[in-house]
């Protein structure tokens, strides 16, 4: 159980985590909402922690006061009588917190001389009482009550990058494996990636996320053999409570994934129940070949970002091999169907779109990309009402999906439905540090909203990402599309129109990146023209679903009433519908 619980706005993560730290080394449990487990839900998890906790730290800032969740977690722990106020700004608490002690760290860098740390810290030991001794040296055997596992990315030894989706691959599944333990509580994805390419001390980042355990390994992958090594690591004292190497063929892949999760668990003295055993053994396919070509699908799937054709293209087609070897292999065939949906309502491609749904939902009911491609021609065919029941489904099949809340939000989105699309895409933004798009999608909805402080929030997050995304890929169009406008809205105008020009340079027939530039030229950048000329292939080529979220998108609507615009958009509103009227 937690003692104490941080409540924060996004833009003071970093004090957060300092708070975090200082109130570790002084022997406190510590919880924020960086260490939501993988197989809860969000609200349910925030809760619990809130309501067990015996001192709330609340961090009051100008984005603070503005956030419901920062509020409605103060009223908590006010009620409840475990209020700690910290005003990390200089703005004073709003009704009726001000009316409560609230110290002043304004310019706090963690120094735990700093006066205003030293009220916090009293009044924090108050709460939690006697039973804990905040002047005792950081404690490096404590360990959180309860089994709190990151598994750390694995890492590729295989000396060849492009190997990189099959590490990546088996990671995702250990975590998967682990998350389906209901005496466990694993990391989420996003949180134990964020350590991928370092060199991690694993007592620290124990302390960091308030784990009881951490598990590394490596993946070694070479023509038809595969060496893993994985570890179990006791996060307080550092100390390996079990360590395994396995050399063997790579058909033996799912054998030796399945002897990982159980030799985990049995060194964690958790006896897995029955459902549990079996939930672990199922994989979905019995050949390696198959799951082999499914990881690289599905790293294609991740790359695209929703907007990159070429990746969508390359997940479809290998998908499709995949299926070839395996007809009974649902994760691929979902995947297909989602690709096939993705391709077929954003850039009017000729697939069958049903034919691969179809199959994987006959051989897994549960498939959520297989729901979210139905709800997705639903959605393209004008019938949002129907496509909800798929979406909710996927949802409660896998609340934990990149993918389900990627779908909800944009249906969302296009209803006209801000506040749930935020909601969703904030959650997909934490779910996968890669993704620019749902980020940048965000962003458009915190615009809406007239929240200018978190729209710059996430754009900073967005052009973090599009940088990681330009060191692999520097002509990479979606992602200039989506950097310009990110760039534009926290007022770099130069650099976005740098970004704008070399957009257009290097990747001119990217629909998708022709759509966000003209929303940053019509809004932020006020160039009407040039919105509108960079429009015109758009509006060309393009499939109904991005046509029709156009029309609910707020950065169309400064030119929405331009004639020249009215008249693009009636002529793809004509052939869009043939093209719907003849599917």
């Amino acid at each position: 159980m937690s003692q104490v619980f941080i409540s924060y706005a996004r833009s003071t993560e970093a004090i957060a985590k300092a708070v975090g730290d200082r109130l570790r080394e002084a022997g406190y449990k510590v919880w924020r909402d960086d260490e939501l487990p993988a197989h809860r839900s969000y609200s349910d998890v925030i809760e619990e922690r809130l309501r067990e906790a015996k001192a709330v730290v609340v961090l009051w800032s100008a984005e603070a006061i503005r956030s419901q969740w920062v509020r409605a977690e103060a009223d908590v722990a006010r009620e409840a009588g475990t209020l700690v106020q910290m005003s990390v700004d200089g703005v004073t608490p709003p009704i009726p917190f001000n009316q409560i002690q609230c110290a002043d760290v304004n310019g706090w860098s963690g120094d735990t001389n700093h006066p205003g740390w030293g009220k916090v810290a009293d009044s924090v030991a108050s709460l939690v009482g006697a039973q804990q001794n905040v002047d005792e040296a950081p404690r490096e055997a404590s360990a959180p009550s309860g089994l709190t596992i990151c598994v750390l990315p694995f890492v590729n030894m295989s000396g060849d990058g492009d190997q990189e989706y099959f590490s990546d691959g088996i990671t995702e599944d250990v975590i998967t494996d682990l998350s389906k333990v209901s005496a466990l509580e694993v990391v989420a994805r996003n949180t134990a990636f964020a350590y991928k390419g370092q060199v991690v001390d694993i007592k620290k980042v124990a302390r960091e996320l308030g784990l009881s355990h951490v598990i590394e390994g490596s993946v070694r992958k070479a023509g038809g053999r595969v060496r893993i090594t994985a570890q179990l690591i006791d996060g307080g004292n550092g100390k390996h409570l079990w360590a395994d190497r396995y050399d063997r063929e790579l058909d033996d892949i799912f054998a030796i994934q399945d002897e990982i999760s159980k030799a985990i668990v049995a060194a964690l003295k958790v006896t897995l129940l029955p459902k549990e055993k079996k939930a672990i053994e199922h994989r979905g396919t019995t050949n390696s070949d198959a799951y082999n070509l499914y990881l690289m699908a599905r790293q294609n799937w991740i790359n695209a970002n929703g907007l990159d054709q070429r990746p969508v293209e390359i997940a479809e087609r290998i998908c499709g091999q995949a299926v070839a070897i395996d007809p009974e292999y649902a994760r691929a065939w979902g995947l297909m169907a989602l690709a096939r949906a993705r391709l077929r309502v954003t850039y009017d491609k000729d697939y069958d779109v049903e034919q691969a749904a179809e199959k994987a939902l006959t051989i897994d009911p549960e498939n959520v990309e297989a729901l979210c491609a139905r709800a997705m021609m639903l959605g393209a065919r004008g019938q949002h009402a129907e496509a909800w029941p798929f979406l909710n489904r996927a949802l409660e099949n896998d609340p934990e999906s990149f993918e389900v809340h990627k779908e909800v939000a944009r249906a969302a989105f296009q209803e006209g439905n801000i506040d749930k699309a935020i909601e969703h895409f904030e959650k997909t933004m934490r779910l996968l540090s890669t993704d620019y798009h749902g980020a940048g999608m965000l962003m458009t909805c915190y615009k809406a909203k007239k929240d200018p402080d978190n729209a710059k929030r996430v754009a900073q997050i967005v052009v973090d990402r599009c940088e990681k995304i330009f060191a692999k890929d520097p002509v990479n169009g979606p992602a200039f599309g989506m950097g310009v406008g990110a760039l534009s809205v926290m007022g770099d105008l130069d650099r976005a129109q740098e970004w704008l020009d070399r957009a257009l340079l290097v990747d001119p027939d990217n629909l998708h990146m022709r759509y966000n530039l003209a929303c940053t030229l019509a809004c932020e950048m006020e160039d009407k023209d040039k919105a509108i000329e960079v429009l015109e292939p758009f509006f060309a080529k393009i499939g109904y679903e991005m046509l029709h979220h156009s029309e609910a998108d707020p950065d169309m609507d400064p030119i929405r009433d331009d004639p020249r615009y009215q008249e693009m958009y009636k002529a793809a509103l004509k052939r869009t519908d043939a093209s719907r009227a003849a599917s």
